[in-house]
């Protein structure tokens, strides 16, 4: 069978598909047989390699080649099935999957490498140049990508009986798509009139689709043969290019690489999203059953009989000994005043309208202890439409509301952790910049007046030399709260790295961010007498919004103003024009 089945392939592809150095441009052979040693016991291996060293040696001399460059053919043929074996053995064990995308991927890896090493030993023996290696190692490589994966799985297919279990609908959409792929692919490939030669990866991604990664491998198989086959005669867009027979070849067997490329992964991907959504429906139902299994009170209250029934769990939800006697009044009493008339409220809505409902609210148990309960319900109807019962669940969330309240408080502190400049208390320059937007967005949108001011500690490397890094940060500290004291409640100081602090001024003309930086500057420079740390200035730099299109622009304008102010002596307040 190995050697029938190689030699037949070999003369074929070496007549029908020739490319530079006469070397085909898809290798089947080298697929054929890596499938068949995949299949075939260990302890058939080395027969096998003789009938595909007979048959190989036997293809090439017959089209003409000499005996010592067939058999250096042979040798390096032999070497790439050996790399491949070993290989797939070694990444997938005994059995070789196409369902998977990362068996998908170690496969093409291996056929990849054994090709490499192959067309380095054919070049080797036959002394030939660079396109020759490149020429034999890519037709190599897709022969092995292109025809093992099909006959890997039908033969397992087969083996397994899997095809008693196919219906006859899909084995007859398996016929009809592979029959589609073939007429798309023999049209597309007779003429070259039209560059169409997307239309054959449009059908094999269909058979993709509908027949995983079988379809995916016998619809390359098909587009492989009849492609290489016209483009080899002479027809199809690929013949048409206005280029030698070298780079018809190439370009082929980049189509296919392509094509192949896209294919495989895509069929082995659906494989696993079905497996995903049979597992996501069976993962459904075992939700379903451990919900009716979940220790959920019901209730239900007659209103005929004005009398309410209790589940054992209700008891226990509300801290009560099952069968202890309760009516509707007691049941309503138990939940706090404040939540009782919304809960009335929803009953009698419930009732009025026959729908569903669901409220939640606080119960003192018994015990005294107040807990969470939610409640999910339906309106029992009689005969003529008539409200005759309520029927309800009760569950107990005291967790979930206290677990809720605590990421809330948590996202709070982490929210206030974030935007607030750990030394000073004030917001961060992130925050600052943030509120700044919001206030250049506002300026924009109704004309409003803003004013920012940038001011920083003068000599503040000084301080920090004379007195120590504490000093210089109970400095920064005391200056920005000084600040923050001499603002309004809508003004906003924040610290901006280092001593520099911005101010956002809302609402302030130009003359009256003037008062209000003088009013922060000399607050400052008297705090130094009586605070106790040692006594600074700032300078000041002042920027009226005029139109700026964003923020650093206006921030730039107050900075240039900060610098003129030192410029000019420090312990002073600028203006930018």
């Amino acid at each position: 069978m190995t050697a029938t089945g190689y030699y037949l392939l070999a003369s074929l592809s070496l007549y029908a598909t020739k490319g530079a150095d006469n070397i085909a441009a898809v290798w089947p052979p080298s697929g054929y047989f890596l499938a068949l040693l995949l299949l075939m016991p260990e302890r058939a291996r080395s027969a096998a390699f003789i009938g595909m060293a007979l048959a190989s040696i036997g293809a090439n001399m017959g089209a003409g080649i000499g005996a010592a460059v067939a058999a250096a053919y042979t040798v390096a043929n032999a070497v790439e099935a050996v790399i491949a074996l070993q290989l797939i053995r070694r990444f997938e064990g005994a059995e070789m999957s196409f369902m998977a995308p990362r068996a998908v991927g170690r496969f093409c890896v291996a056929a990849l490498s054994a090709s490499v090493a192959s067309a380095f030993m054919a070049t080797a023996l036959t002394a030939n140049s660079a396109d020759f290696f490149l020429s034999w190692m890519t037709t190599v490589a897709l022969g092995m990508l292109i025809v093992t994966p099909p006959i890997v799985m039908l033969a397992r297919m087969v083996g397994s009986n899997a095809l008693s279990n196919v219906t006859t609908a899909m084995k007859v959409e398996a016929v009809a798509l592979m029959a589609l792929a073939t007429l798309i692919t023999g049209v597309s490939f007779a003429q070259s009139e039209y560059p169409v030669t997307f239309l054959p990866c449009v059908a094999v991604i269909i058979a993709s689709y509908r027949l995983g990664p079988f379809g995916a491998a016998a619809g390359m198989l098909i587009v492989a043969a009849i492609a290489s086959l016209l483009t080899a005669q002479g027809h199809g867009p690929i013949a048409a290019i206005a280029a030698g027979q070298k780079i018809e070849v190439l370009f082929l067997q980049f189509y296919l690489v392509t094509m192949l490329f896209v294919a495989l992964p895509l069929a082995a991907m659906l494989v696993v999203q079905r497996r995903l959504a049979q597992r996501l429906e069976q993962s459904n139902r075992w939700l379903l059953q451990a919900e009716a299994a979940a220790l959920v009170g019901h209730w239900r209250v007659d209103l005929n009989a004005w009398t309410i029934t209790w589940s054992d769990q209700t008891y226990r939800v509300h801290g009560l000994t099952p069968g202890m006697p309760v009516d509707v009044d007691y049941s309503v009493a138990q939940y706090l005043p404040e939540d009782r008339a919304e809960v009335q409220k929803v009953l009698a809505e419930a009732v009025r309208t026959g729908e569903p409902f669901v409220y939640q609210g606080r119960i003192r148990r018994a015990d005294g202890e107040i807990r969470h309960v939610k409640s999910h319900g339906s309106i029992e109807k009689g005969r003529r439409g008539k409200a005759v019962g309520i029927f309800g669940t009760v569950q107990d969330v005291t967790e979930t509301v206290e677990n809720a309240r605590i990421l809330e408080s948590a996202r709070s502190a982490a929210e206030r952790v974030a935007n607030t400049d750990m030394l000073t208390g004030l917001p961060n320059r992130r925050h600052t910049l943030a509120i700044l937007d919001e206030a250049l967005r506002a300026a924009r949108h109704d004309g409003a007046a803003l004013a920012v001011a940038i001011f920083d500690i003068d000599h503040f490397k000084q301080i920090n030399d004379n007195h120590g890094h504490a000093a210089g940060d109970a400095v920064i500290r005391r200056v920005g709260q000084r600040a923050k004291t001499s603002l309004r409640d809508e003004d906003l100081v924040g610290r901006f790295g280092g001593e520099e602090f911005v101010c956002i001024l809302q609402g302030r003309s130009a003359r009256a961010a003037e008062m209000v930086a003088e009013r922060v500057r000399k607050a400052i420079e008297a705090d130094g007498r009586t605070s106790g740390v040692p006594r600074v200035t700032i300078s000041i730099g002042l920027a009226v919004f005029a139109g700026e299109g964003s923020a650093e622009d206006l921030l730039q304008r107050a900075d240039k103003a900060l610098y003129l102010a030192k410029r000019e002596g420090r312990n002073r307040s600028r203006m930018a024009a």
